[in-house]
């Protein structure tokens, strides 16, 4: 028995939920930002996440998986792609948690630092991040498929149904994280060096992400 082309709903929910937690570029890009600029960036940066899932999810649904497969070509492109820039973005963290401890002892007065680069923009930066992963959609592709009721007349209802219960999950932990890494900013104001070498962590997780993306396979 379905419930409008879904088959055993509440296994995809536990699923999705168990699925959401797990760190990723995604989440811990939206709480460097909101760590880093607070809450309004956050926000930000969560938009950017939403946005590039829709537009995956919506790519799945249309075939993107199955292109990716048929066109391996296509595949590496994009894979090398979005793994050169999740490391760029982790490198860019390292350097900056770097500056930061070098500046903690600096003996002259600190002007009010800027924005660092990688997180000046972070709804484009968290969209691109979001998007530069086919994996997620290949990965979308082979979990939704598990649900989906293949003789449903309509199957656009099923997978509305499921990207529905994945996005509210991932909007409720994201929103979660913004509001999480806005309090440790607070707390971690004046222990810079903490800051940075948590800042420095996050970078070499980015990194480790890209490589992993590097190496990625279809099967």
């Amino acid at each position: 028995m379905s419930f409008y082309g879904v088959t055993d709903i509440w296994t995809y929910v536990i699923g999705a939920f168990g699925i959401i937690l797990l760190p990723g570029p995604n989440s811990l890009f939206v709480l460097s930002v909101a760590t880093a600029r607070g809450v309004k960036a956050g926000m930000q940066g969560a938009c950017g996440v939403f946005v590039g899932d829709t537009v995956l999810l919506t790519l799945t649904a249309l075939g993107a998986g199955t292109l990716l497969r048929t066109h391996p070509a296509l595949f590496i492109v994009v894979k090398y792609a979005g793994a050169a820039y999740l490391s760029w973005v982790g490198l860019n963290l390292v350097w900056g948690a770097i500056q930061k401890w070098r500046s903690r002892d600096a003996a002259q007065p600190q002007a009010v630092p800027e924005t660092p680069a990688h997180l000046a923009h972070p709804f484009k930066r968290a969209l691109v991040i979001s998007l530069l992963n086919p994996k997620a959609i290949l990965f979308l592709l082979s979990f939704f498929v598990q649900f989906i009721d293949p003789s449903y007349d309509m199957p656009a209802i099923p997978f509305l149904i499921l990207s529905t219960i994945l996005m509210l999950f991932s909007a409720l932990y994201l929103f979660g994280l913004i509001f999480a890494g806005a309090r440790l900013a607070q707390g971690f104001s004046r222990r810079k060096r903490l800051t940075s070498s948590l800042s420095g962590a996050v970078g070499g997780l980015f990194v480790w992400f890209g490589s992993k993306l590097a190496t990625a396979s279809l099967n």
